[in-house]
């Protein structure tokens, strides 16, 4: 069974789809100045774009983490962004 990788370097790649998956590697925000619901929306557009890329969508999803610096100042504000990204019905 092939394996496709998108947007590979030397280390490795963005996504990678083996038979029906699709794995994503960490994505992180590239303008680090936003606060946490910036960020959280640049981060979740780039796994839309990775996403699309390899034939999938967020209704697809099966597993998730998400990494804070600090949960104590930045979880309310990443989960109104996750809530409002999720689509129905994949809680």
């Amino acid at each position: 069974m092939p394996v496709q990788r998108i947007e590979s370097n030397p280390r490795m790649s963005a996504a990678v789809i083996h038979a029906d998956l699709v794995f994503l590697a960490g994505q992180v925000p590239d303008d680090r100045s936003l606060d946490a619901a910036g960020q959280g929306r640049e981060v979740l557009a780039k796994i839309d774009r990775l996403l699309a890329a390899a034939g999938s969508s967020r209704e697809n999803l099966l597993s998730a983490q998400i990494w804070l610096k600090d949960i104590d100042a930045d979880f309310a504000a990443m989960n109104e962004v996750w809530s409002d990204w999720l689509p129905a019905g994949c809680a």
